[in-house]
């Protein structure tokens, strides 16, 4: 079996020494010929040199990693979230190790534990099952810098923040200039506080309106696909006109759920969601939702943390990123029901 391609062989090959080689590929080659970095790098191409890993983290006294903690990775949502990090990760010179915890609060912390033994600089956290305890006892005391996706006024010196507030009020007042005024909520029992803010724009914004949204019309239901496809009976049981999903997995599932029972989307029933991932646009009917930017969310939450990483000092940094309402076919004038 062919061995290894080592830094000596290189070194070797260009005639230089191994101090040299690892200078040039460590973008520490300054002091060097133009032509002695133009040999090493052609070399390293020719003889397929990969620097060892390990060897390069003593020598940088860093992993150059950032570790990625989502619910669901067979969430869209999450996918295109992921999709940014990639993107700022390659363009910092990072890899992020990607790990779904499948809302499990016990892998979730096996997650963090075994991140943290290999030694990442930084962790972004997109769950909702993180606790304060695990913060204060996993990443504070191992000094390892942290951004928390969803949590908005979170422990996180460094934020994201959307406009949920604005984006719920956005999903009602598109509803209401549709003619809408029995409305219901589909959402998670137990929702993240980004949630509970989009539920109190939205509610907000029906009130303005002079309309009221009742305990007994937000029905309660797993943020999913099946989730959303098991409560079309209850949403059914609520005779609205229109149902606002608190995200778009949830309203795919339902209008699913609907179809089965009858209810044809929108003539019979509305259906608006939330996120407006890449899939709105390749179901029937496209689905109407509230838009926010997920792929910039990545990359931002990313950059964050990398200038983290590099000044541990620096004051917080916070991104605001904006909301719109993405009308499709989903969502109809309520006078066009029958």
């Amino acid at each position: 079996m062919t061995r290894k391609v080592t830094i000596r062989d290189l070194a070797e090959a260009a005639g230089v020494s191994v101090t040299t080689v690892s200078q040039i590929l460590n973008g520490k080659g300054e002091r060097f010929s133009l032509d002695t970095r133009h040999r090493v790098h052609q070399l390293q191409e020719e003889m397929g040199y990969v620097p060892d890993f390990n060897a390069r983290n003593l020598i940088m006294k860093s992993a150059q990693t950032i570790g990625v903690l989502v619910p669901n990775l067979g969430n869209p949502f999450f996918s295109m979230f992921i999709k940014g990090v990639q993107a700022a990760s390659r363009e910092r010179h990072f890899i992020p190790l990607i790990f779904g915890a499948n809302h499990d609060q016990e892998l979730e912390s096996y997650y963090l534990q075994e991140l943290i033994k290999r030694a990442v600089d930084g962790l972004i956290i997109a769950s909702a099952s993180i606790t304060g305890e695990a913060i204060d006892n996993i990443l504070k005391k191992n000094g390892i810098p942290y951004l928390l996706i969803d949590q908005n006024g979170g422990p996180s010196l460094d934020r994201i923040r959307i406009d949920d507030t604005r984006g719920g009020q956005l999903a009602a007042q598109h509803l209401l200039a549709l003619g809408h005024r029995r409305i219901a909520v589909v959402m998670p029992e137990q929702p993240t506080q980004n949630l509970t803010v989009r539920l109190a724009g939205f509610r907000q914004a029906l009130q303005a309106a002079g309309v009221t949204l009742t305990a007994a019309n937000v029905v309660q239901s797993p943020m999913t696909k099946l989730g959303g496809y098991q409560a079309a009976a209850a949403v059914i049981d609520q005779h609205p006109t229109a149902v606002f999903a608190i995200n778009d997995e949830t309203a795919l599932g339902l209008i699913r759920g609907l179809h089965e029972r009858g209810l044809r989307v929108p003539a019979d029933l509305s259906v608006l969601g939330y996120d407006d991932i890449d899939l709105d646009e390749y179901v029937v009917p496209k689905l109407s939702s509230v838009h926010q930017p997920v792929v910039t969310m990545g990359e931002q939450a990313t950059e964050l943390l990398i200038n983290r990483i590099h000044n541990r000092r620096q004051s917080g940094q916070t991104v605001d990123l904006p909301v719109d309402l993405r009308q499709r076919e989903s969502t109809g004038p309520v006078n066009q029901q029958k």
